[in-house]
């Protein structure tokens, strides 16, 4: 067993960990913050998207202990401190991206690393960026015109499917 420490979401959080522990398995049960999702365990569902030190990771790919020192954000810290939604979530609300809500955490962290590299992604760059998430329920549609909204970007040139 290794202590490790992480700075998540703006605050200093340790724990012991086996060498095999994944960064999703630390945050999610040892740190409660239940948001980041276990899709599949085989980084494919990308629901376990968090930021590691300003990047997009699937967090089931990395060990706990590879992030010891990090900058770790979770879906938790996206909201502002008097739990408004931020602007991406706000748009996933108001364009109803989501359903089920099992993927939104991931969609949401991997919009987030899209808009900071890309602040006015077309539709085809936000479709490619998103490869790495799967949704069960929406088709993809209005996780799309989410993401154009939160870019101040107008959503009716989408086409409807």
């Amino acid at each position: 067993m290794t202590q490790v420490t992480i700075n998540v979401n703006g605050k200093p959080m340790s724990g012991t960990v086996e060498g095999r522990t994944l960064l999703v398995s630390f945050l999610r049960e040892q740190l409660g913050l239940t948001g980041t999702h276990v899709g599949c365990d085989t980084s494919q569902c990308g629901a376990c998207v968090v930021h590691v030190n300003g990047n997009a990771v699937k967090s089931c790919t990395m060990f706990a202990l590879e992030a010891d020192g990090a900058e770790v954000s979770t879906i938790e810290g996206q909201a502002a401190p008097d739990g408004t939604l931020n602007t991406i979530q706000q748009a996933f609300q108001d364009h109803h991206g989501l359903q089920c809500g099992f993927c939104t955490p991931g969609m949401v962290m991997s919009a987030a690393a899209l808009l900071k590299d890309n602040p006015k992604p077309s539709e085809a760059e936000i479709r490619e960026y998103l490869q790495g998430n799967i949704c069960r329920c929406t088709g993809y549609h209005n996780i799309v015109k989410a993401i154009l909204a939160a870019s101040g970007q107008d959503t009716g040139a989408i086409a409807a499917e």
